[in-house]
């Protein structure tokens, strides 16, 4: 079965074609605050499909901006002391992003272009849309004409006449049509939107960010050419795959669309997917609202696996909410799988585990989780029943142990039931189930027993309170304990 995908442009599901390799380009974040759980929830399905298309043996050249010129990170200049110029501050955020995008597991893009290392690029495009006649200069600053593009407006399926005004209020005088956008923007930021995105008091000096010289005079790029420029420079004329957020197909991805379009003749990508928005407290998850949750933050409560299971709890295209109920949920997901893994592990690597021992029940569960994964994977990156498949082997992995007992395990049963947690659902998912190195497993799980002896004579002298706090001191450092009838048991996370 072929992968099919929702393709915005064609506003339907359609079979994903590429020819060699997949050229991936994916909207990154402009650099003025925190990644949140909303920006991080794009990035985990691209991370996936990038997974996905590899598993199916196709060699992904991935992409994704950073855009570190915006009025919203100057507006941030002097908020802190070492914030003097606009470049400071993107750097910061920049940073915290890489280091997001690696705590989550992502699997890194082949290269993460910025607008200020650029410019040249995004001067010479605009060149190219004046000379082709899609593009005019006016005080100093360029805009596209949208009445030139026929195509206009065919990604967001919205008429041109009926479209309203696009740009700050004091472009309008200077556009040809209300709809035109800026390509390049005269002068630096104004006064008026450094004011409005300011999270601090500038006083009588208003930072107006970095400017670069050009042939219209001193100036900076318009926010929808920037990811024109970069995705161009590093992946060809033509896309396969264009990846962002739902809030971006209109005006950002259909002004790329006609400025790229304008510039080259070509189709500027053949599937144009969209991610739909993570919602908290009924609202889109945003830093200006104020109802967001940082991705360390998150990671730090929850935990990579948790977080990542949470992710796939709902189809990319729709809208996710996190609440207490879906985290819950996902808590409960990998547990089964962890648990489920981890006991996989231990009956294989035990001397129960036989050479002759067969479960065809369990094998064929292996073949069956597989087949389904594959046929969710492809149905358009069902990610809730892909899991489910995985769930789906964890029950049957669990009927092999238990049915056996002290009795010989199907060492091949259990080799490939693991096998296909790694690969499914650490290799597409993302998921972590690899423990410590033997050493460290050893000794922490020696201090791990002195500390539940400790806690088991604190039980038998009456002090549960304190056992209670040994147990949860334990939780917090990453170690699950479980009591039962023959005592406690225990395992790392």
């Amino acid at each position: 079965m072929s992968l099919v995908v929702t393709d915005t442009l064609e506003d339907e599901r359609v079979e994903f074609t590429a020819d060699g390799d997949v050229t991936l380009y994916v909207c990154g974040l402009t650099v003025s605050d925190d990644p949140h759980l909303g920006h991080a929830r794009l990035w985990f399905h691209a991370d996936v499909l990038h997974r996905w298309l590899e598993h199916e043996g196709y060699d992904v050249r991935h992409v994704e901006n950073v855009t570190d010129v915006n009025e919203k990170i100057t507006a941030r200049v002097g908020e802190r002391d070492d914030w003097a110029a606009e470049r400071d501050v993107a750097e910061t955020f920049t940073a915290s992003v890489f280091d997001a995008m690696r705590g989550l597991n992502l699997k890194r893009a082949e290269v993460y272009p910025r607008v200020t290392e650029h410019v040249p690029e995004i001067v010479g495009l605009v060149e190219t849309l004046i000379e082709r006649g899609y593009a005019y200069e006016s005080n100093g600053s360029v805009y596209f004409d949208v009445t030139r593009f026929e195509e206009y407006g065919k990604l967001s399926n919205q008429d041109l006449d009926a479209l309203e005004a696009q740009g700050e209020p004091d472009e309008r005088s200077e556009k040809r049509n209300p709809a035109d956008f800026a390509l390049w923007k005269a002068d630096g930021v104004s006064e008026t939107a450094a004011r409005e995105h300011a999270k601090h008091d500038h006083g009588a000096e208003t930072p107006d960010g970095e400017t670069w010289e050009s042939p219209w005079g001193e100036g900076r790029p318009g926010w929808h050419v920037e990811c024109s420029a970069m995705s161009t420079t590093h992946l060809g004329d033509t896309l396969d795959i264009h990846m962002g957020g739902r809030d971006l197909v209109f005006p950002h991805h259909e002004n790329e669309i006609a400025q790229s379009e304008a510039a080259t003749g070509e189709a500027f990508a053949r599937h144009w997917l969209h991610v739909g928005l993570l919602e908290m407290d009924g609202e889109k998850m945003s830093s200006s609202i104020g109802n967001f949750w940082t991705v360390p933050d998150a990671l730090e409560e929850l935990g990579v696996n948790v977080v990542r299971t949470f992710y796939a709890g709902a189809a990319y295209r729709s809208e996710q909410a996190l609440t207490e109920e879906t985290i819950a949920e996902a808590e409960e997901r990998w547990e089964r799988l962890s648990r489920t893994y981890d006991r996989a592990v231990d009956a294989l690597d035990s001397t129960d585990a036989r050479a002759k021992a067969a479960d065809g029940d369990l094998r064929a569960a292996v073949e069956t989780a597989r087949d389904d994964f594959a046929a969710a994977m492809n149905d358009d990156l069902n990610l809730r029943e892909a899991t489910a498949a995985l769930l789906d082997l964890t029950d049957a992995v669990n009927r092999h142990i238990d049915a056996n007992g002290d009795a010989a395990y199907d060492y091949r049963g259990l080799r490939e039931a693991v096998e296909a947690f790694d690969d499914l659902g650490g290799d597409v998912l993302g998921l972590q189930f690899e423990s410590p190195s033997d050493g460290d497993v050893d000794l922490a799980g020696e201090l791990v027993e002195l500390v539940l002896d400790v806690r088991e004579a604190e039980r038998e002298a009456g002090n549960y309170e304190r056992a209670d706090e040994l147990r949860d001191a334990l939780r917090e450092v990453g170690v699950e304990i479980e009591d039962g009838p023959d005592g406690a048991t225990y395992r790392f996370e």
